[in-house]
């Protein structure tokens, strides 16, 4: 009965007509409905699988107007700290019903307008998302705005913007990460970061500037790197403080990977670590606990911003009428102190 069926989509009207049972018997077995006997469910459910039975959710999501999906927006995939903002995430929305669409912007504005207008086209119920580097224009967000969609930004958001943010304090996070720096002795410390169009960059510049005028020490613009945090910059960061007169004696780097590839460069060219230049990064990530010496650095709760983020857009989806709420969620983060900038562990251990 199945021969011919292969060019088109099965319907509950074939598995109806193939067991001789009512569409609407089929219709309630596949909802898992308990007015269908248990055996016949059973029998109807495998019949459907072996048809190749496929449930037609456009046509419910046009009805319902809902497509029971939730649209996410990265800016990378390669990092530890994005993936565990999808567990977050993925824990929280599947809890709650709802699929999950990842697109990611390899941070350039122009994939991440393209990823807004093919997110907004499939129709997903809200939005999470979190920013390029290059982004300053948010109007490719206005659609869902306008629809009533709600959106929640993570991590690198735009404080103008509408929709809810959740971010940790980043020039807290800054100043604890260059206080500690200073609390073990450096004077001159230089600070590796990315874009500072981007609020997560230029807060912990700012935290970084706070802590050395907090601890009487000169801001100098020299000693700010601005790169993209890959392995290139990484090794040409460390290039450039080995050519610095005087050499720093500290680096506060805003990310784990760029970091390690600095402190290795440093030390393939003879530099002790932490003895004469101490290292600070930034993320937690697994390759802060592989270095040698293993990386002091600042953890950020990935799990923990996803599961937030979610559980907020699932309250605005619950909510009747729709609200584009604006309010800022801050989750705590924590210096996590090893090796790599413990200058004083040699002379007077704790």
């Amino acid at each position: 009965m199945t021969a011919g069926h292969n060019d088109r989509e099965i319907t509950i009207y074939d598995i109806a007509k193939v067991l001789g049972v009512s569409i609407a018997t089929v219709s309630r077995a596949l909802k898992d409905n308990p007015a269908v006997n248990k055996n016949t469910r059973k029998k109807i459910v495998q019949t459907a699988r072996k048809m190749g039975y496929r449930p037609n959710n456009f046509a419910s999501s046009l009805r319902s107007k809902k497509t029971h999906t939730i649209g996410i927006i990265i800016h990378e995939l390669n990092s530890n700290f994005i993936i565990s903002v999808l567990t977050g995430i993925e824990k929280v929305t599947a809890e709650a019903g709802y699929d999950i669409i990842i697109a990611h912007s390899s941070e350039t504005v122009k994939k991440e307008i393209a990823n807004a207008h093919n997110l907004f086209n499939k129709r997903v119920d809200g939005l999470i998302a979190s920013l390029a580097y290059d982004t300053e224009d948010l109007s490719h967000f206005d659609p869902f705005i306008r629809k009533g969609t709600p959106i929640v930004f993570f991590d690198r958001v735009e404080d103008s913007a509408a929709g809810v943010k959740v971010v940790i304090d980043n020039v807290r996070a800054g100043f604890m990460a260059t206080e500690h720096l200073i609390g073990q002795g450096c004077r001159d410390i230089v600070h590796i970061t990315a874009s500072l169009k981007r609020n997560v960059y230029a807060d912990r510049l700012e935290g970084y500037r706070q802590a050395l005028l907090a601890n009487g020490l000169p801001y100098r613009e020299d000693r700010i790197i601005v790169n993209d945090l890959s392995d290139e910059a990484g090794m040409a960061a460390a290039q450039q403080i080995l050519g610095m007169r005087p050499r720093p004696d500290g680096i506060f780097v805003t990310n784990d990977f760029c970091a390690s590839v600095v402190m290795q460069a440093l030390k393939e060219a003879g530099v002790n670590i932490p003895g004469e230049i101490a290292v600070v990064g930034f993320n937690n990530d697994i390759i802060s606990k592989i270095v040698e010496p293993r990386l002091t650095t600042i953890d950020y709760p990935g799990k923990e911003i996803g599961e937030v983020a979610a559980r907020h857009l699932i309250g605005l989806l619950k909510q009747s009428p729709k609200k584009n709420s604006t309010n800022r969620v801050i989750l705590k983060s924590t210096l996590i102190v090893r090796a790599s900038s413990l200058r004083k562990a040699e002379k007077d251990p704790l």
